[in-house]
């Protein structure tokens, strides 16, 4: 049973409530004391620890993504958006995927260091790095951290090929660096755009940078040649699915040269929180919503399976695919991005290693 938190504490949040992580020993209940008193409720405030990494590189294969490693500077997301399928991430940390997820940020101060040794192993082979595939890179917290881009100097000065998903404005502090990049092929962006309404983004994704915000970072990485996707995701059956088309006209608009989508996923805790959301937000859509993802997953809420997770099947999916396909091929968005260059990989120089004098 949900234990919501009240709205009071929980202003500026998407999640509800903050369950007990399934791998936490205790269940969190309130416990009355015997005092009869009353307490001022705090709101919840994004409380930040730091973490050193032994490791980054996180390698994968699964054959829905288009890459094989990714690395987080981050753990939970202060974005905080209720649709997120990282949000059972957190449990593994002893945590609630639910508010603490979005309250309770872990940094990795020393994660560029650790990036650097483990470019410079031996055997390493190059190939495209990704960040923001899990937790957004450009989060509020990047503003005081700074770990993203001392992340980018690392590759920078490696030449190593990097591919960025973001929903942060936080990524054009780092356009001089990207702009180099971007001139050998290294970097490509994506940024992603989940409605253009106010109004929807703001109940959905509570601390991302408006729509107009996010047109705005395509357009500006756009002008500096850095090539930049428009990601249309999740889309959200009966809530904003009537966006597609009018999503990527304004990214095209804007500057984006290429398109991707998914839709909405709900692993694990993160379907009883979209749900409980659904009821506060949307209640008069919620069993449609609900319906709709249901139909695409043979009944159930989600489907982890391989070439089916992503996109879901049946007439519905195909419909949405199929309005897609149209509309990016009508604003020349079908193309895929161009591909990132490995070939000028310098290796880093190891500990105790001396520079070559020839």
């Amino acid at each position: 049973m949900s234990h919501p938190v009240e709205k009071e504490r929980r202003k500026g949040r998407a999640a509800a409530s903050n369950e007990t992580g399934r791998f936490e020993l205790h269940a969190r209940e309130p416990v009355d004391d015997g005092w009869d008193l009353a307490e001022e409720l705090q709101v919840l405030r994004t409380e930040l620890r730091e973490e050193q990494a032994r490791s980054l590189i996180t390698y994968n294969r699964s054959p829905d993504l288009p890459f094989d490693r990714s690395i987080n500077p981050y753990r939970g997301c202060e974005h905080g958006c209720i649709y997120c399928f990282a949000r059972p991430s957190h449990a593994y940390l002893g945590m609630s995927p639910g508010l603490d997820f979005e309250t309770r940020i872990i940094s990795r101060p020393n994660a560029a260091e650790v990036l650097a040794q483990e470019l410079g192993r031996r055997g390493y082979a190059v190939a495209p790095l990704a960040i923001g595939t899990n937790t957004d890179p450009y989060q509020p917290v990047e503003g005081r951290c700074g770990i993203m881009r001392d992340c980018l100097e690392v590759l920078w000065e490696h030449r190593h090929p990097v591919a960025i998903v973001t929903k942060g404005t936080g990524i054009l502090r780092d356009i001089d660096l990207l702009r180099q990049m971007a001139k050998l092929g290294l970097v490509r962006v994506g940024v992603s755009v989940t409605s253009l309404d106010p109004e929807v983004s703001r109940r959905m994704e509570p601390r991302v940078p408006a729509p107009a915000k996010r047109l705005q970072v395509i357009a500006a990485l756009a002008r500096e040649g850095i090539p930049v996707r428009v990601m249309v995701s999740p889309v959200v059956p009966g809530l904003t699915d009537a966006e597609v088309e009018a999503i990527l006209a304004a990214a095209r608009e804007a500057g984006a040269t290429s398109a991707s989508w998914i839709m909405l996923r709900l692993p694990r805790e993160v379907s009883p929180l979209f749900q409980d959301w659904l009821a506060e937000h949307y209640p008069d859509r919620a069993a449609r919503v609900m319906t709709r993802l249901r139909e695409m997953h043979g009944g159930k809420e989600y489907d982890a399976n391989w070439h089916r997770r992503m996109r879901g099947e049946g007439p519905y999916a195909a419909m949405i695919a199929q309005r897609f396909r149209t509309a990016a091929r009508r604003l020349g968005l079908d193309l895929p991005q161009p591909a990132l260059r490995c070939d000028l990989f310098k290796v880093p120089v190891r500990p105790g290693e001396q520079l070559s004098l020839f």
